[in-house]
């Protein structure tokens, strides 16, 4: 079966739709899918709940998104690196389910894993575990969180054979597999793509029975999302 499709718009087409949960991978700008985020926007679906450690920043990333009201909904962990995100959560205008940063890469690996829910301390006594069922365990309360089961996962890896074996880059290694593993559809947006068994099976990150659709992008961005510089030592 041939997985690799010309474009991130004919790997969306006829899988992505209005209203449906979207598990986006990467970590600030790292490792994000930037070539099927664009295709996203561009298919113009609507009402989507997306499931992301943050929303990218203003303008790039998943903040074009925002910027075209596509999202209605964000699962995160982290939101401060994008002033519209914060503009719309204040205004009423975007609902925002918080989620610590590790409970929601679990939600993410369970839901792959076909685990349904599981207890986490983190988040005990907080807004976190407010509506949640609570149980002790060897004298210690825990949270139960369900996991996620995205309809679409939009993913980003360095290298992909044409059987969908995935080998991420480094920090890219994020939420990127998780989402992969959850997702009912995964999308993987790669730089570069090989012949099957050019990948060294220790290499191989993410099997390919997880990857539907393949979409090569040889020269993404790779936005720096914050540039700190310091004056140079004379």
């Amino acid at each position: 079966m041939n997985k690799v499709f010309p474009s991130a718009a004919d790997a969306l087409r006829g899988v992505v739709a209005d209203g449906q949960l979207l598990a986006v991978g990467g970590f600030g700008l790292c490792g994000i899918p930037e070539a099927l985020i664009d295709a996203l926007r561009d298919s113009g679906v609507r009402d989507l709940t997306v499931i992301s450690n943050n929303a990218g920043v203003d303008g790039f990333g998943l903040g074009k998104l925002l910027e075209t009201r596509q999202i209605k909904k964000m699962i995160s962990s982290y939101v401060g690196e994008n002033k519209e995100f914060e503009r719309q959560y204040l205004a009423g205008e975007l609902e925002l389910e918080f989620t610590p940063q590790g409970t929601l890469a679990e939600k993410l690996r369970a839901g792959g894993a076909g685990i349904p829910a599981f207890f986490t301390k983190t988040g005990v006594g907080t807004i976190v575990a407010e509506g949640k069922e609570l149980r002790e365990f060897d004298g210690e309360t825990y949270v139960m969180e369900r996991s996620l089961v995205p309809d679409v996962a939009l993913v980003k890896a360095d290298i992909a054979d044409r059987s969908g074996n995935l080998r991420f880059n480094l920090t890219a290694r994020n939420f990127n597999p998780a989402a992969a593993m959850a997702g009912n559809i995964c999308i993987v947006e790669v730089e570069r793509i090989v012949a099957t068994g050019e990948i060294a099976p220790d290499d191989v990150h993410l099997p390919g029975i997880y990857v539907h659709r393949i979409v090569h992008n040889p020269t993404p961005e790779k936005r720096i999302e914050k540039r700190t510089t310091r004056d140079r030592k004379v």
